[in-house]
This record gives C-alpha cells, structure tokens and sequence, in this order.
C-alpha cells in the first residue's frame, strides 16, 4: 500500500516502532531500520560539486542566441549616398557617415541573398524564397514572388537598358522593373546556378556559375560565349576591372581572364588555395577580395597583397561595399564592420552582430 501511495520510509526520520507497524508482519527483522545503533546519516568529507555554469535559466537563453544567424549577406551603396543592409535577420538602411540605422523593412523572408537597385531607384531583393521589389521612400513591398524557373535567387544585375536579370540556381530570368513581369528566361544556361553576374565595357552579361563563365547578350539573351574547365570549376564572385578583365573568385582562387578571348592571364599568387566569396575594385584603382579566412587589398596590377584587415567580427567575409561614407563596409557571418581604407583595422558596427541583444 505504502508503494503504491509513494510512501517511502526514511531511516532518519521514521521511528522503529512506525518501521513495524508499516511493515505489518510483527517481526523487526524484516525491516532494516529496526534495531539500528544510530540513526545518523554519515556524508563523505568532500565540498558540495561545482554549479554548472551558465545556469539552466541562462543557457536556454544561450541556446536561443546560439540559433539567431548573425551573417551579412549583402551590401549596396545606394543613388542617395546611403548603405543597404542585407542579412539573415532581414534589411536595413543606414547613414553611412554616422552608421544610424534609418529605416528597417519588413519582408515575407528575411534571409536576404541579393541586392540590386533600378534606374528609378526601386530597390530589389532576392531571398530563397522569391524576389520582391520595394519602394525605398515609404520601405512598402510593390511587388514580389514571381513566376521564376527557381524561388531560389542567388544574383541580381540591372543592364544598361535598365532590365533587371535574375540568377537563380535554375537559370536566368529577364525582368521588366517596371511592370514586374518576366520578359525571357535563357534556354539552356550551361551550368545551370547562376551564382554572380557582371556588366561588362560593352554592357554585354557575364554570368558565373558551376561550370564556369557564360556571356549573354543583353538584348537578345541569346549566348555569346562560354568559358569552361577553369581551374576549380565553380564561379562564386565577380568583378570587372578599370581594364576591363573579368576577375573570378573561385572555391580555391582568384583568376583573371581577357573576355575578349576567353584566357585565363594568371592566377593571383597570394589567393591560391583560398576561397574566394568577394571582389570589388574601390576608386583608388585597388582590388579587396573577401575569402573565407580574412580580407585583403591587391594591387590589381601585380596581385602583391597591399593590405590585410584585422579586427573584423569573423574572418569569414561574405561582401564588401568599398567608397560609402568613405569607408570601406564589409559584411561577415557574424556581422558588419567597417573600415577607413588608410586604416588596416576594422570596427565592427554594433546594430548588427552577436554582441546586440
């Protein structure tokens, strides 16, 4: 009965007598607390264990923290002279001179993949679950989600007619900005996932992707011109030089190519073996190139490393935006931090990264 009602008999604090009447046979030997010489419990001679550390309340805060995603996917220097802010926590615009946050839009998906504004200054964002125009004035949706060979966008690139392109990893999607309406999707893309897109000096598209470099012609959206088999396959940035070469940043290095003729001139000696996720030439003819284990400044004629940047939130960069504010922005997966070009360290900008609650 006693088991069953969850009763259970203490040694220290049950009396002989009470330990034979519970146990209801009569005989003190069947119970073990009978006849005891000392009812005293005994504790080894050793401190009480350490408390774990932080305390249940606060690692479940910690816990939660721990899944907040903190990366910067995307920047991009605004007609007004302001920074857009693209994350994995949503889209942001800032003063680039003094770093406030001026406005932050609200979007159906906030995990931001690429930025791009049209000549009217209509700002466009692509995420993994579609594409959405938004009016910068008033930070309202004017339109999104449409009818694209892939939800998935990984690149935007506005032509010099003002078309908005499309890279997703299922193609390559010709956009009127205006109406928000599909005009053409390249038939056939080799490579399939268009990862980044360029202009080059003939307004002519070159698209990177899993198999190398494919021009478009922006007019007709017919292809030019395909460069296959680079070494390291894949096209993950890219960036047109003040010369007018292609610089291609690859799972393991850097490349320059001639677009006239399709040659690799060189693999860039400091960047072999690294990878290679940003390239932007700033307006002092310099190259910074993000990787995955720091940021760097090139001469864009010689590829000596000039620069090395420290002080930056993670070492993983994932887009660089040179010249705002004059100063150097760079987005990582543990937040923004910027730079003064003259200067070799970073600093990170507190609205965004592990260290905001």
């Amino acid at each position: 009965m006693s088991t069953l009602l969850g009763l259970i008999g203490l040694p220290t604090i049950v009396t002989p007598a009470t330990a034979q009447n519970l146990n209801n046979t009569g005989n003190p030997d069947l119970n073990p607390s009978v006849n005891q010489p000392s009812s005293t419990s005994t504790y080894p001679a050793a401190p009480p264990p350490e408390p774990k550390k932080p305390l249940p309340k606060d690692r479940e805060l910690e816990d939660a923290d721990t899944q907040v995603d903190y990366r910067i996917s995307n920047l991009l220097g605004d007609f007004t002279g302001n920074l857009w802010v693209g994350s994995w926590r949503g889209l942001s615009r800032i003063d680039p001179n003094t770093g406030r946050v001026i406005s932050r839009v609200s979007l159906p998906n906030i995990a931001i993949s690429a930025l791009a504004q049209d000549k009217v200054g209509r700002l466009w964002v692509g995420n993994y679950e579609g594409l959405t125009r938004i009016d910068p004035q008033t930070s309202q949706i004017t339109a999104q989600n449409l009818l694209l060979p892939s939800k998935r966008v990984l690149s935007l690139l506005i032509d010099k007619r003002g078309y908005l392109w499309v890279g997703t990893d299922a193609g390559l999607t010709l956009v009127s900005p205006d109406q928000g309406l599909i005009m053409t999707t390249v038939k056939n893309m080799p490579g399939v996932s268009v990862n980044a897109m360029i202009l080059d000096a003939d307004g002519q598209l070159w698209a990177g992707t899993l198999e190398g470099l494919v021009k478009v012609n922006t007019a007709s959206a017919l292809l030019m011109k395909r460069i296959e088999n680079l070494p390291g396959g894949t096209v993950q940035t890219l960036a047109i030089s003040p010369q007018g070469l292609i610089w291609a940043g690859m799972p393991n290095q850097l490349l320059v190519i001639n677009p006239k003729n399709g040659i690799v001139l060189r693999s860039v000696t400091p960047l072999r073996g690294r990878n290679v996720t940003s390239i932007k030439f700033a307006k002092d003819g310099s190259v910074w190139v993000g990787t995955t284990n720091g940021l760097l400044r090139l001469n864009p004629y010689t590829g000596a490393v000039l620069d090395q940047v420290t002080g930056l939130p993670s070492s993983r960069v994932l887009t660089i935006a040179p010249d705002v504010g004059n100063k150097l922005w760079v987005g990582t997966t543990e937040g923004l931090a910027w730079l003064m070009p003259s200067v070799g360290k970073a600093k990170p900008h507190f609205g965004f990264g592990r260290y905001v609650k």
